[in-house]
């Protein structure tokens, strides 16, 4: 199982709106917004490394609104 933390910047006044559209993915287990460079931060679960690649590169990148996204995926 990996896990991993993808952080997500948006444009202005859409972290609200897209942090349901997050949410619902099937593979973020949780998500939150934040303060700082980033505007939410979604947490992965998936079998291996390419499904964490699909989450961010796939199912998050595509949302309207998301401008940028940074994957950290935890080694513990």
């Amino acid at each position: 199982m990996v896990h991993a933390f993808i952080m997500v910047k948006t444009a202005a006044g859409k972290s609200e709106g897209l942090l349901a559209g997050i949410r619902d993915l099937e593979s973020v287990s949780d998500a939150h917004i934040v303060a700082g460079n980033y505007d939410i931060i979604a947490e992965v679960d998936a079998d291996e490394v390419y499904g964490v690649l699909k989450a961010a590169s796939g199912d998050i990148q595509s949302l309207d609104g998301v401008s940028d996204t940074k994957t950290y995926i935890a080694m513990d």
